[in-house]
């Protein structure tokens, strides 16, 4: 009985002790919270994106701009009626149908306001007499002596352009450059000690960032709007040579020409294109990097006179997989040489229409609106050398920026036979070029097309059209195109020229 006593003893002793000891599967679980370390936070700090601090430091070298043109009797009401309507993706019509009568405007509806400027800017002039055509975007400030950064379609051909400050000063603005290329001009106006902007370098913009854009619409001066840069390096469908930014930022059309901010406060980018339609909300927007209008700033300072398109003389177009193929290419990549102007680096250099520049100096090409940014990138004067390849040999050849040459003279006249033409295995029907079809082109040689079907009406190819080479070699004759058609491989590169406008369409041959 003792011995039983001592062992239920040392046993209830023994269980004491454990739980005094923090055994852990008697702990409770208040305590082993109260007692285990906190975890570790990671050392990891992350750019504050402080935008009002970008506004308030930023938004006074933000100004709005005002143009007035000339224009034909009777023709501005009709001008400002049609450009009204594209601006918001209707005909002028429809826009006329939607808005909404001034009597049916309650007096303190804000919108009566909006109503009333919008109908009197697209009543027309009585008796038909001449009209100024007005136009209104943003800009900004980049020296405090007042040289303004705007893009060229706000300023070009306007008789007279005023500058309107955020502290409501107004300044006649002189016209320096208009860069029509890169949608870039710079003007000038007379005062000092003005609030500037910083300029960012736009070669670091990431998708994905986030971005600030300030502007001026009509009479609402610094109007903000914020969003991400969706995709860099864009090509627009309206010939430009330069890669833009695409943004979502949800801005009023008339920001164009006002600076695009990084989250560091500096400028990256100037707001160019909003497009906006009547069944979608305007988030497709895009802006121009400011390393491409830097450079038409500069040389504004240097006196010189602006760049050529390009920066090399030449219009060129991206490689998609048939061209690709067609031109001997591993892989898309590289600008399509569509045309060279007479009298420019690219002519001077023996560039010709079909050559696929894939290398500049030491930068590879690998769409074409990169050719046109790294060109613009590079001082007048400056000697470098092309990689391209031609006939499906790569080659080098060299080039200085801002060389010129003679323009060359149009070859001999050929005299084709007039019958038609019928390319087969492209499935064309064609006739060499008559004498008032080669005067309205400005070509001396060619093949009209008649009709089309088959492999050509499948990659776009229409009547028409103008056939100026198959494969990098001219065509002038039926002679030609049945020679290259029988050695032509499955994939033919067709230079067309199509409204004075030139492109390759690769046909896949049958």
């Amino acid at each position: 009985m003792f011995h039983q006593t001592r062992a239920c003893t040392l046993l209830y002793a023994a269980l004491i002790a454990a739980v005094l000891s923090g055994y852990p599967r008697l702990q409770p679980k208040a305590n082993a919270a109260a007692v285990a370390a906190p975890p570790a936070k990671e050392n990891r700090v992350s750019p504050s994106v402080d935008f009002p601090t970008i506004v308030e430091r930023y938004g006074p070298a933000v100004v709005h701009i005002s143009t007035v043109s000339a224009a034909v009797p009777g023709a501005a009401a009709s001008s400002t009626a049609a450009s009204g309507a594209a601006a918001s993706g209707a005909t002028a019509p429809d826009q006329q149908a939607s808005t909404p009568a001034l009597a049916e405007i309650d007096a303190d509806d804000p919108l009566l306001a909006f109503v009333k400027h919008a109908a009197s800017d697209s009543q027309p002039s009585q008796g038909g007499s001449a009209r100024a055509i007005t136009g209104t975007g943003s800009g900004f400030i980049v020296s405090p002596d007042g040289l303004i950064l705007t893009t060229a379609h706000v300023v070009d051909q306007a008789d007279e352009v005023t500058v309107r400050l955020t502290d409501r000063r107004e300044f006649k603005a002189k016209v320096l450059a208009v860069d029509i290329p890169s949608d870039v001009a710079v003007i000038q106006i007379d005062a000092t000690k003005l609030p500037t902007v910083k300029l960012g370098d736009s070669s670091r913009v990431r998708v994905g960032e986030s971005v600030l854009a300030i502007g001026s619409p009509d009479s609402f001066a610094n109007t903000v709007a914020a969003g991400i840069v969706s995709a860099t390096s864009r090509t627009l469908q309206d010939g430009s040579n330069f890669p833009f930014f695409q943004t979502d930022l949800a801005a009023d059309p008339n920001n164009s020409g006002g600076p695009l901010f990084n989250r560091a406060g500096e400028v990256v980018g100037i707001d160019v294109q909003i497009y906006a339609a009547l069944d979608r909300s305007p988030s497709l927007a895009f802006a121009i990097p400011i390393n491409v209008a830097a450079k038409v700033r500069s040389q504004v300072l240097a006196a010189q006179t602006p760049p050529s398109p390009g920066g090399l003389g030449v219009e060129v177009q991206d490689v998609g997989p048939g061209l690709a193929v067609a031109f001997g290419l591993p892989h898309p990549a590289g600008a399509l040489v569509n045309s060279v102007v007479p009298g420019t680096s690219a002519a001077a250099s023996g560039v010709k229409p079909g050559d696929v520049i894939i290398r500049i100096g030491d930068k590879a090409i690998d769409r074409s609106a990169e050719l046109g940014e790294d060109a613009a990138g590079l001082p007048s004067g400056t000697k470098t050398t092309l990689r391209l390849i031609r006939n499906h040999r790569a080659m080098t050849i060299p080039v200085t920026l801002g060389a010129s040459t003679e323009s060359p003279k149009d070859s001999p006249m050929a005299r084709p036979s007039e019958a038609s033409a019928r390319g087969d295995r492209l499935g064309l029907s064609m006739h060499p070029l008559n004498e008032d079809e080669r005067r309205t082109s400005d070509l001396a040689v060619g093949l009209m097309v008649d009709s089309v079907d088959g492999p050509a009406a499948s990659a776009g190819i229409q009547p028409g059209d103008i056939i100026l080479s198959l494969n990098d070699t001219l065509v002038e004759t039926q002679a030609d195109v049945t020679a290259l058609e029988a050695k032509a491989g499955k994939q033919v590169a067709v230079l067309i020229q199509r409204n004075h406008a030139r492109s390759f369409v690769s046909v896949e041959v049958r």
